[in-house]
């Protein structure tokens, strides 16, 4: 059987002794570091531009987001399919069909 993402994460990261060093607090602080790296491969380019020409990076800096996010996930003994799932559902709420389809508004300003 096939490991999942997760578990693969958690070797990685156990397989170092690196557990002791990944706290909520510093998960936090690398998604947002991580983050950075992946908006800092737009800065002062066009979107095409970047993800034409580097989609390497992309991947990667994308991948250490996710990865963060998981490891928290994880720490909280959240799953991430619910998590995710009941975000959309608020999100489906808060951003009905018929008046956000087409535009960029945010929910308190649709009408």
């Amino acid at each position: 059987m096939p490991q999942s993402s997760m578990e693969k994460i958690n070797k990685f990261r156990d397989d170092r002794n690196w557990r002791q060093f990944h706290n909520e607090k510093d998960l936090a602080i690398s998604i947002s570091l991580e983050a950075s790296e992946l908006l800092e491969l737009f800065q002062w380019k066009q979107s095409k531009e970047v993800v034409e020409k580097k989609p390497e990076q992309l991947k990667e800096e994308l991948a250490d987001v996710l990865i963060y996010s998981y490891m928290m996930a994880d720490n909280l003994n959240l799953d991430i399919d619910e998590i995710i799932e009941s975000k959309l559902e608020k999100n489906n709420k808060k951003y009905p069909v018929d008046k956000s389809f087409g535009n960029n508004l945010k929910y308190n300003q649709l009408k």
